[in-house]
């Protein structure tokens, strides 16, 4: 009986230290990534499209999966209508019109896929590259901080009316859809006068609206661009975006968790690219102060530079940090892992460092692995104040300098990674 009561408490001393050192990153007791993701998507093909969508759709329509629908320009959902989407249905952007889909504000997608079935947005090329077409475009009516609550998109879309392209409102509980196991692959058209389309642009989205599971990969803007709203963000996925993997801006009041971001040194566009990109406003005059700032709350992120020669990578300035924080923003992250980056994080050089301030940038239990440098601010030599600050244990924060394949399950499958942390041949899971 001794023994066998002396096995129950190793047992369960291990089993407390296996799930207190199992909570950081991406979690979930098998890797969620496999189903419905597609780290390869240059390396599928689909049929020719069968079915054109273009202009405005003005009534409820539903898009099936024995079809291959063409995005040709700039299509609008409008009209408080519902586009629906079944699982496992494609739709490829047109190359040659750059098309992109919007939905309107007060309008709606229903774009529930499955882990076996997911919905797909693709390029119409043989040879896919990232901005062969533009991306998908949700707007609500949820807060910004804009002057009035509202504001139009500056993305130059060709629209009917312009009201077609006005977000904003005062339902930060608005709904505007579900966006669920949905792959968005070679978005992010180039303009002339207005910088790069996104993957997905999320616009004064409520808090009502589903989004999860979403993969964006290989786009040649930001992949997830969210412009104010109050949205919840679980389990999405960016790869390998030539900007910033998220975007948050407009006073969006944000929580994301459960998420990946995958960027490449050898991938380069036009700005610095990061994996989290915090700002106040896209322009300070139409900004208002009276009302909420961005905010965003982050939890069990992975974010990871995936390179084949990182010293020499941050030497020749391939390598740049995981965040940025601007000023008059609030931010925290928690439970996180990140790796392979230039400092971690950068913080806006505006930012006055007090009690006050720090109080509005938390990093609390995560992992820093081999990034040169953790927490700085924008061009300051001496960062000991900060390093101190957040290497304090009440922060809880760990620092590593192992390899990828030392620090994750399985990064280097191409076609099936495993970005979960590998602590003592443990897998992360908080199930």
């Amino acid at each position: 009986m001794k023994n066998v009561t002396q096995l129950i408490l190793v047992f369960l001393i291990a089993s407390g230290y296996t799930f207190a050192q199992q909570e950081k990153g991406i979690t979930g007791s098998d890797n969620w990534l496999n189903s419905w993701t597609e780290f390869k998507p240059n390396k599928v093909n689909y049929d020719k499209p069968t079915q054109i969508l273009s202009g405005d759709i003005t009534m409820d329509t539903k898009l099936y999966k024995k079809e291959i629908y063409l995005l040709l320009g700039d299509v609008f959902v409008t009209d408080s209508t519902t586009l629906t989407i079944e699982p496992g249905t494609v739709i490829i952007g047109d190359f040659k019109t750059k098309g992109s889909l919007t939905i309107s504000r007060e309008s709606r997608i229903v774009a529930n896929g499955s882990s076996t079935d997911p919905i797909v947005f693709t390029s119409s090329r043989s040879i896919k590259k990232p901005g062969d077409w533009g991306g998908i475009f949700i707007l609500g009516d949820a807060p910004t901080n804009k002057i009035n609550g509202e504001a139009s998109l500056n993305y130059g879309l060709k629209s009917s009316t312009a009201k077609n392209v006005i977000y904003g409102g005062d339902n930060p509980d608005s709904y505007s859809g579900i966006l669920s196991f949905v792959r968005i692959e070679f978005a992010g058209k180039r303009t002339k006068n207005h910088g790069y389309f996104n993957g997905l642009t999320l616009a004064s989205v409520g808090q009502k609206t589903i989004i999860d599971n979403v993969m964006v990969s290989y786009c040649e803007g930001n992949s997830f661009n969210i412009l104010g709203g109050n949205v919840n963000l679980d389990k999405l996925v960016s790869f390998r975006s030539s900007i910033n993997d998220f975007e948050f801006n407009n006073g969006v009041q944000c929580k994301i968790s459960n998420s990946l971001a995958v960027k490449s040194p050898y991938v380069s566009g036009a700005e610095a690219s990061k994996c989290i990109n915090l700002l106040p406003y896209e322009l300070k005059e139409e900004a208002d102060y009276s009302n909420l700032q961005t905010s965003v709350n982050a939890e069990n992120l992975t974010l990871v530079n995936v390179s084949n020669d990182l010293s020499y990578d941050i030497k020749v300035g391939l390598v740049n940090e995981a965040i940025f924080i601007g000023n008059h923003t609030s931010f925290s992250i928690s439970k996180s892992v990140i790796s392979g980056f230039k400092p971690a994080a950068i913080l806006d050089n505006k930012i006055v460092l007090n009690t006050e301030s720090l109080e509005g940038i938390k990093f609390t239990s995560t992992y820093f692995n081999n990034c040169n440098g953790n927490i700085f601010k924008n061009g300051f030599a001496n960062n000991d104040d900060l390093e101190s600050w957040y290497g304090s244990r009440a922060f809880d924060n760990v620092y590593s300098k192992g390899p990828d394949s030392e620090t994750f399950i399985n990064s280097s499958n191409a076609a099936h990674p495993d970005f979960r942390l590998r602590i003592n041949k443990i897998i992360a899971s908080n199930d």
